[in-house]
């Protein structure tokens, strides 16, 4: 009796495995920048068949934006604190746990999202709209609660403002934008721009901001690869 697989089928990916083929392109950008990254050497690194890779995900750019998601540690579509200045702190500490975990994927991808129309796309759909959307949502509770109108200036700014300073601060200070440097920016540059008013004073116990440069009580201050 042959063993071969009926036609049409295939083997199912455990998480497990599913996982080590995210863990390889990973890899495999850090080293050698997305470029450079191939199937071929995904496969490679993976110990699998570059023909596994192409049934799963098609195109480099939907491998790469899928490894990217899986490596993400928080998304912005379950906040949702009663209030929309409750609602961007919290959205700045789950942002806050991506800045300083890979800052070589971000280089390694810097260029390639600017010139490679595909992976932009890719991208934009595993990653970007879906946080888009949670912003939308977030500001569509606060209209209809009546915090703010919906035709606020400030509010089309709202992602780019919390987006970019995460990139920027790297640039510019040589350092991660941690928890306590996030929720500070929403507190003095975005609820001020909003007209929303300051978050409540922390009572004892609890997130108190930490001295500038701080990431978490009892940690040195880290500083970004290739910092200024």
């Amino acid at each position: 009796m042959s063993s071969t697989q009926p036609a049409g089928r295939r083997s199912k990916i455990t998480p497990e495995r599913m996982q080590e083929f995210y863990d390889a392109v990973l890899d495999e950008l850090r080293e050698h920048g997305y470029e450079a990254l191939t199937m071929e050497g995904v496969a490679a690194r993976a110990c699998c068949g570059k023909s596994t890779l192409y049934r799963q995900w098609k195109t480099k750019p939907h491998l790469v934006a899928a490894a990217l998601r899986a490596h993400r540690q928080g998304t912005l579509a379950a906040v949702d604190t009663g209030s929309l200045t409750g609602d961007l702190r919290e959205a700045a500490r789950i942002a806050a746990g991506t800045s300083g975990r890979d800052t070589r994927l971000t280089q390694a991808l810097g260029h390639a999202v600017l010139s490679d129309e595909k992976l932009q796309a890719a991208l934009r759909e595993a990653l970007v709209e879906p946080e888009l959307a949670a912003f939308a949502a977030m500001v569509a509770r606060a209209v209809e609660r009546g915090e703010i109108v919906p035709d606020h200036p400030a509010l089309e700014f709202l992602p780019a403002q919390l987006m970019g300073v995460l990139r920027i601060r790297p640039v510019l200070e040589g350092r991660y934008a941690d928890a306590d440097y996030l929720v500070r920016f929403v507190d003095a540059a975005v609820l001020p721009a909003l007209g929303l008013p300051a978050a409540p004073a922390p009572r004892a116990g609890s997130d108190r901001p930490a001295p500038q440069g701080a990431s978490e009580p009892g940690a040195a201050p880290r500083r970004a690869p290739g910092g200024l």
